[in-house]
């Protein structure tokens, strides 16, 4: 039997704020979880409430591209 391609499939997920801030003079770098998603289940881009640790409160972090 061949095998397709995953249905899970591992993603990078990056702080928004900290990207539109282009790492302002207090942060000191971009807030990154590696995470994974069901192709299937969420065929769009994960969008998701985590801790940045540079911003120091919750935020949207959006799915990037590899």
């Amino acid at each position: 039997m061949a095998k397709g391609k995953d249905v899970r499939i591992r993603v990078i997920l990056e702080c928004i704020s900290c990207v539109r801030k282009d790492t302002n003079k207090e942060s000191t770098g971009i807030s990154r979880y590696s995470t994974q998603k069901n192709r299937h289940n969420t065929p769009g881009q994960l969008e998701l409430r985590k801790f940045c640790r540079y911003c120091r409160k919750h935020t949207t972090h959006n799915e990037i591209k590899k």
